[in-house]
């Protein structure tokens, strides 16, 4: 038994839970909340086994990500050596073979029992881009490319078809609810995949997707489940909440008495259901292997002080499911929670950046500091404020904006009208028309330069029929940008309007691009002109979405800006979520969906317990929205985020900025203009 030093009460708990029982252990759930010391426990729990006699060969430990399991291993390592330099006896290291992620396992599990399933073991691994690939080359084989109305694309197409097959359901209900304006395609997009699924079988392939797939039908045989199931003593399995059907299946169908099995997680911080997580596989647990099941909570936090505790324990007990487990700390105060209140998304962006340079002078570091935000494009305004005030930063879940493929491609026509002779632009957008590839795109251009760079000259140059249309729209609107015909306050919002088919055409996210392109029209209004606006947006190319947006080299520091579900695992001590309002806390399209809004609490849950210090939830009056419609401001005034009850508020420190504080001879002026006014429209019934 180890030490109580090293793991408290429940930490202890769960470590020694049968650890006296001379049969295989019952089933057990390890609830670890945020800060917990989940890694911790789970690496003392497995290495207990071992110096309890345990064969590392009969161990099985599952996990979400490789480096998740070489830390766990690393670990668990550390403690067998300590706790035998503690007894006195010779350490050798500890090596567990079946170790790594569900899929690592599945491949080593189907290439074991191949040939007992009718598959090849020496099958070939197709990964994403090549799934999308042979997805792509069947569309053009069935003509499905042809068709009057745009029929989805390949990256539209595998994602869901992976829905499909994670989440074991029928495609006309992940149409439904997922992907809903591919409905019309049903019919095809089922023959589509019957095709996908036959040639991969053909070709002797399996897909990232069909790992699981085939090991999930695999436990389902009595025969091979028994002999796999012989194989292991212990099942560990970490972030159990973020499992779904056909992982939750596996475990299940080789273990279905739960004997041996210990999984970890935290329903608090299931936010994966885009992936196609079920947060009933964690919840289910105690009845599924009811009534052996023991269920253990893990409430200490070591990561924040109580103040942000207190406001995490009360969103979650106004949720409508999971445990509703409440953590503690050992440190408690601390800086209380701010909720700051702003005129807008420019606003948003001064105060964030007046606080991280207000907190750097003090001693933290920008690296320890992050913005977090629910979608991507959130972060926009910050990250132009960011750049023209040389403050590096990484983003993380997603490219940053200017790197985004689409605001590349506007930026591109632009550049190519203010210099004709920029060729790298003009094959970017010339080859986005339909029917235009390279070897057209070189002779437009060619054409072009015989013509002295001449705009007016590509009026008589032939394109192929698809692309004359939009052809001759493009050279329109190069013409009108190049002469000046069009007003630079009205150029961008011009060639965005153009480039909307385009993106249409290109994109099957497209709805959600366009909130970029939109966005990118209104930072232009704070531009003289378009040689200032395009220089002061131009960044080196990137290598990656993690590139650095300015010369960190030089301090080697560099401020966080992540989506909530990429920070989640992560922590700082301080933190700025961005637009915590209804409509993108919780996300518009999940109101009208009980269980949808219950995981947008979640997502909330997962950021307020980044913070180690400091946390500020930023609430904008007036927020800017890509969904807005195409005529009138884009701007909506924010609606106060339900998760934002009286009872939450009481946990929070208001904040308005910036502070308005008027002196009495201005406040007695403005109560005067107030007065007068009164007068004057009183005045004007009198007179009648």
């Amino acid at each position: 038994m180890f030490s109580k030093m090293k793991l408290n009460s429940g930490q202890n708990e769960a470590v020694n839970f049968g650890l006296h029982q001379d049969k295989l252990t019952q089933p057990l759930l390890i609830i670890a909340g945020a800060g917990t010391g989940k890694t911790n426990t789970l690496a003392h729990k497995t290495a207990q086994v071992i110096l309890n006699g345990a064969s590392p060969e009969r161990i099985l430990l599952v996990t979400f990500a490789r480096r998740a399991a070489s830390e766990l291993s690393s670990r668990t390592n550390r403690i067998i050596e300590q706790q035998l330099h503690q007894e006195k006896k010779k350490y050798q290291p500890i090596n567990i073979p079946w170790m790594g992620t569900f899929h690592s396992i599945a491949v080593r599990l189907l290439r074991e029992h191949a040939n007992s399933i009718g598959l090849e073991s020496d099958f070939t691994i197709m990964d994403r881009g090549d799934s999308a690939d042979l997805i792509d080359v069947i569309r053009h084989e069935l003509r499905f490319t042809s068709t009057e109305n745009r029929f989805p694309k390949k990256k539209t197409c595998i994602d869901i078809y992976s829905r499909c097959v994670n989440s074991q359901s029928p495609i006309a209900k992940i149409l439904e609810d997922h992907f809903p304006y591919c409905r019309e395609w049903s019919k095809e997009l089922t023959s589509l995949f019957v095709r996908y699924a036959q040639a991969k079988m053909e070709q002797v392939c399996l897909d990232y997707d069909d790992l699981l797939l085939y090991c999930y039908h695999m436990a389902q045989i009595p025969a091979i489940a028994q002999k796999i199931r012989a194989q292991f003593d212990h099942i560990f399995v970490d972030e159990y909440q973020d499992t779904n059907v056909l992982q939750a299946g596996i475990l299940h169908g080789f273990f279905p008495t739960g004997e041996g099995l210990t999984v970890v997680g935290d329903d608090a911080q299931s936010i994966y259901s885009f992936r196609s997580a079920s947060v009933d596989n964690i919840l289910d647990f105690p009845a599924q292997f009811s009534p052996k099941a023991k269920v253990i909570s893990l409430t200490q936090n070591y990561r924040s002080h109580q103040k942000i505790l207190d406001l995490s324990n009360a969103l979650l007990s106004e949720g409508s499911e999971g445990y509703k487990v409440e953590l503690f700390s050992d440190t408690k105060t601390g800086p209380t929670p701010k909720l700051v209140t702003i005129e807008d998304d420019a606003m948003q962006a001064e105060y964030i950046v007046k606080q991280v340079l207000s907190a750097r002078e003090k001693g933290i570091d920008l690296k320890k500091q992050a913005v977090l935000f629910r979608s991507s494009y959130h972060s926009d305004r910050l990250e132009l404020e960011l750049t023209r005030r040389n403050i590096p930063y990484v983003k993380h879940g997603g490219l940053k904006f200017l790197e985004a493929a689409h605001v590349k491609d506007l930026l591109s026509i632009l550049r190519w009208a203010g210099n004709p002779k920029h060729k790298i632009s003009a094959f970017r957008i010339l080859k986005l028309l339909p029917g235009v590839g390279p070897k057209i795109a070189e002779k437009a251009f060619h054409h072009l330069v015989v013509n002295q760079h001449d705009f007016t000259s590509l009026k008589s140059y032939s394109v192929p029929t698809s692309a004359e249309e939009q052809f001759s729209a493009l050279t329109d609107l190069l013409i009108n940008i190049n002469q000046s015909k069009i007003s630079w306050s009205e150029q961008v919002n011009e060639t965005g309007k153009f480039y909307k088919t385009l993106l249409e055409q290109n994109y099957d996210d497209h709805f959600v691009r366009f909130g970029d392109i939109e966005q990118l029209a209104n930072i232009s209004q704070q531009f003289k002109n378009r040689e200032k606006f395009l220089t002061e947006l131009t960044l080196d190319p990137p290598q990656c979405s993690s590139d650095l947006a300015g010369p960190a080299h030089i301090d080697d520091d560099f401020l966080i800006l992540t989506t909530v579900h990429s920070a989640k695992g992560q922590e700082w001590n301080n933190v700025f979520i961005l637009n915590v309002a209804d409509g993108n806390f919780p996300n518009e399209y999940a109101i009208g969906d009980k269980r949808a809004v219950e995981e947008e609490r979640r997502l909330l849950n997962v950021a307020i317990t980044r913070a180690k210090n400091e946390l500020h939830l930023m609430q904008p009056l007036k927020y800017w929205v890509p969904e807005q419609p195409q005529y009138g401001d884009k701007h909506v005034y924010g609606a106060k985020s339900r998760f934002l009850t009286e009872k939450l508020c009481t946990l929070l420190e208001p904040i308005h900025y910036p502070r308005h504080d008027c002196s009495q001879a201005q406040k007695k002026l403005a109560a005067k203009m107030i007065t007068d006014i009164k007068k004057t429209v009183l005045g004007i019934w009198q007179e009648a």
